[in-house]
């Protein structure tokens, strides 16, 4: 259960630096990456740890860092997708508001 708390920790954070290094985070909310981060991890250490990977000799790693490593790269992702379309949006609209 430490590993649980850990990971939802860690995930956060990581989502959370994922938001403040990203120069177009205006265009999303602040809780958005940390939340898919959050998702992410949580769901990959579900799934670790049903498939017994958190109490086997030489792979009780896995639970603990794969689920941040994989809700950072999740953050990062939705990150990229969200930024560029937004933005995208965002722009066509202002621009077919102005046309009028």
């Amino acid at each position: 259960m430490l590993s649980l708390i850990v990971v939802a920790l860690a995930t956060v954070a990581a989502g959370f630096v994922v938001w403040a290094n990203d120069k177009r985070h205006a265009k999303y909310g602040i809780a958005v990456p940390a939340g898919v981060s959050l998702t992410v991890g949580m769901l990959s250490w579900i799934i670790f740890i049903a498939a017994g990977l958190g109490y086997q000799p030489g792979l009780t790693w896995i639970p603990w860092v794969l689920p941040i490593v994989l809700g950072a790269a999740a953050a990062v992702a939705a990150v990229l997708y969200l930024g560029r379309n937004r933005t995208s949006r965002d722009t066509a609209r202002l621009t077919t508001i102005l046309r009028y």
